[in-house]
Order: C-alpha cells, then structure tokens, then sequence
C-alpha cells in the first residue's frame, strides 16, 4: 500500500514505481494498493471501512506522542537508552489497544500513559542543548532510512531533535478545502469538508492534546488555523502542492515556539518545496532575525558529506547561539 495525492510531487509517481520494480524481479503478481481519496485508482478488492480509518488515525496519534516524549527526553537521559526502552514497552501496549479486542487499555489511557511515563523518566537538563526542528518533504522528513537518520545525527552532535506532528499535515490537507471555495470556485461542500474534518480530527486527537497540555515537559501543537495565520505574512495559502504553505508555517510555528534552528530537507529537485521550503528562508529570516534555517537535498545520488558540512555548520552557529542566551 502506498498514499497517492496526485498532485505535482513525485510522490504521485511512487505507486507505478513500485510497481515496475515488482514486474523486472517477476513479482507483478503482487498488487499495489494506491490510497488515496481523489478516486486515481478503485483498487478491486480493497476498501477502506470506518473502523480501520478511525485505528488508522489513532495510530497516527501515538505515533506523534512518541516522536515529541522521546526526542524531547532522549538527548538528556540519565541512563542511556532508558528513553528507548521506554518507548519499547508502552509501544507494545499501544499497539495493543489497537489490535487486541480483550485489551485493558483504551485509547485515552494510552496517550496519558505515554505522556506521564515520559514525564517522570529522569532526566538531566543542567547542560541545555540547541532545539533543531526538522521540516520538509513528508517523506524524507519521517523516513529515517530516507534521511540518513538525521535525527540521531542530531543528537550525536549534541542538539535535541523537534520534529513537528504527522496529523497536522492531515489538519492541512482537509483545512484547504475552505480555500478551494473562496478562491478555485469549489463547491459549499468544501467548506463543510474544511471545517468538520479538522473539528473530526482535533475531537480525535483530544486525548493526546490534553496530556500535553497538562505536561511539564511537553508542548502541544498550535491549532492549523493559527499555523496558517502564521504562514500568510509569508506566502499565499493558495500554494497547495506538496506540503505548500503548511511547511512555511510549520517553519514559522517552531521558531515563534523557541525553535530557532531548523533544516528544511527535500529529495533533489523537489519542486513545491523549491517555493515553499526554500523560496521562503529570506522572507522568513527577515520575519524572524533569530532563524537559523539550512536547506539540505536527500537524494541516492546526494553526497552524505555534503549533508553532513552543511548541518554542522547550521550547529555551529545554533551552540554559538545558545552560548550567547538564545534557544
């Protein structure tokens, strides 16, 4: 199964790809499920019902909650790899909740599990460290395998990772129907699309918000209304390939949330994010003096030295700002 848009981004082109490779290794016998919601492929046998889209997102809920707990507290764990161990265990519950219908936990107890667990992992913060966000092409940006696992890159060079939600680009992909309305002459219907789907989605996520917001060491996320706001001084929200103007507001929500030191990473030649990943660093430098912003292009044919000279250069600076009083 692989997600297909249909939009400008090579991404769209994955699902021939995969399927070309299956057909040269003699395993076309194989189908390829193409999900999407645009109606590109009917996919004979396949269908999404409620229940598996409604685990679906759950899962996704738990997976943003492990992203934000154990890159918060791993670069300051009092006993190395505590912070993994951790993950290992309430993962299996989690994954649990999900599968097991004689499960004692429920979805709610899961995400304030998580939560309290990370929160009361022993931790030393004497020595701060530089908070670097990661945004980018969705998949190079989740994909460790695709960024040569930069979030532990970060952390060997001693800067803690902050990579922002998964279910916000699903906040941004429904949020745009409003738009379509306004500006591309879509129907009433997009707007009731716009509205309930991120009300649906933000009800979904409520239990992880709420223990967030109850933490001590954790941070939710803004609300995609306010991440748009944020993004309008500096782009229009009409840009809506890839992940448009969401990666400029994303950008803007990290560095108005004291993370001043971002790489915008993109597979070569990722063209929407040519616009608005790397398009908008001026604007967002003059917008935010206290911006760190590198770019950095992932690719089988990219030199990793080349990566690697280029983020520590955007560290450099990031310590010699911390040295001086700045985040």
């Amino acid at each position: 199964m692989m997600t297909q848009t249909g939009g400008c981004c090579r991404a769209s082109n994955y699902v021939s790809f995969i399927r070309r490779a299956l057909d040269k290794v003699n395993l076309s016998h194989i189908p390829v499920i193409s999900l999407n919601i645009n109606g590109m492929e009917k996919n004979p046998g396949f269908r999404l019902t409620a229940p598996m889209l409604l685990d679906a997102a759950k899962a996704l809920t738990y997976g943003d909650l492990f992203m934000r707990c154990v890159y918060r507290v791993r670069p300051y764990e009092l006993v190395p790899g505590s912070a993994n161990r951790l993950h290992d265990r309430w993962e299996k519950i989690a994954i649990e909740s999900l599968t097991d219908k004689q499960t004692q936990w429920t979805y709610r107890e899961v995400c304030e599990g998580i939560v309290q667990a990370f929160d009361e992992l022993p931790i030393d913060e004497s020595l701060r460290k530089p908070r670097v966000g990661i945004v980018g092409e969705i998949l190079v940006k989740y994909m460790p395998l695709a960024n040569n696992h930069l979030v532990e890159l970060l952390e060997r060079e001693g800067a803690e990772a902050v990579v922002p939600d998964l279910m916000d680009f699903m906040n941004y992909s429904v949020y745009n129907s409003s738009y379509r309305h306004k500006y591309l002459g879509k129907g009433v219907a997009s707007v009731v699309i716009a509205e309930g789907g991120v009300t649906a989605i933000r009800s979904l996520r409520k239990p992880a918000l709420d223990a967030l917001e109850k933490s001590k060491r954790f941070e939710a996320p803004m609300p995609i209304k306010q991440i748009a706001e944020m993004a309008k001084p500096l782009l229009s929200i009409g840009n809506q390939y890839g992940e448009g103007w969401f990666l400029t507001g994303e950008m803007a929500e990290l560095i108005s949330s004291g993370v001043p030191n971002i790489i915008c990473i993109q597979p070569f030649a990722c063209l929407p994010n040519h616009v608005v990943g790397k398009g908008v660093i001026k604007a967002l430098k003059n917008r935010y003096p206290e911006a760190n912003v590198v770019a950095v292009d992932y690719d089988p044919g990219a030199s990793e030295v080349n990566q690697l000279n280029r983020i520590k250069l955007m560290l450099s600076a990031a310590h010699k700002a911390l040295a001086a009083g700045g985040n």
